[in-house]
């Protein structure tokens, strides 16, 4: 088990979330206005639990959408933006062709529940990431990571998140995508885990669920 907190966050909203595009490993797509403010919301959360300057290690996803989202709530919290640390490992699930393809479009050609679970979940596309491989790189990263002592706060997507929160807490493995997949929260939370047990930090009022 690992010494320390893990405050698990997904970045704000951004504009492929707000035209409904599926933005899976895209590299940037800008935050809005909306975005820029649950970030704010999720600086100030932190900032009231954790004080100034506190002893939090920072690490996101290398997208553009998780690095502006870290940004906000680093300058709440008066920490070096500079200082984090990105991990390609903690990208979103790679959505093959159905990248950047708008939903009703989708829902159109396949039907929503092919490509939308009863979970709010991406369904896999056919020439897309699985959900298994998206546990197999998130275990990479922890076990390497996992001799890190003191609290840490990652930056995440919304499936991402939802599978690293599985791992670390030991949840049942889906019976549809064969990996541990944590519920979903909407956009703007903050998942509190310690000694393996999750709790809501802080919940957002974002799109739901992520």
């Amino acid at each position: 088990m690992r010494q320390g907190r893990d405050f698990i966050a997904r970045h704000g909203e951004t504009v492929f979330n707000a035209a409904r595009r599926l933005q899976g490993d895209h590299p940037h797509t800008p935050l809005t206005r909306a975005g820029f403010a649950q970030a704010d919301e999720m600086g100030r959360a932190l900032r009231a639990l954790l004080g100034a300057r506190p002893a939090l290690a920072l690490w996101a996803s290398p997208t553009g959408r998780a690095l502006q989202t870290l940004a906000v709530i680093a300058e709440h919290l008066e920490l070096d933006w500079h200082r984090a640390r990105t991990d390609a490992r903690l990208v979103e699930i790679g959505t093959g062709s159905w990248g950047g393809r708008y939903y009703p479009q989708l829902f159109e050609e396949l039907g929503q529940e092919a490509v939308v679970a009863p979970t709010g979940l991406l369904r896999e596309s056919p020439d897309g990431e699985r959900y298994r491989q998206i546990a197999a790189r998130l275990g990479g990263w922890l076990a390497d990571t996992d001799a890190d002592a003191g609290d840490r706060l990652v930056i995440s997507h919304g499936i991402t998140s939802r599978v690293l929160r599985g791992l670390m807490t030991g949840a049942d493995m889906h019976p549809e995508f064969a990996a541990p997949i944590a519920g979903g929260l909407p956009q703007g939370s903050i998942v509190l885990v310690e000694n393996g047990c999750e709790s809501v930090a802080y919940l957002g009022e974002g799109r739901a669920p992520a």
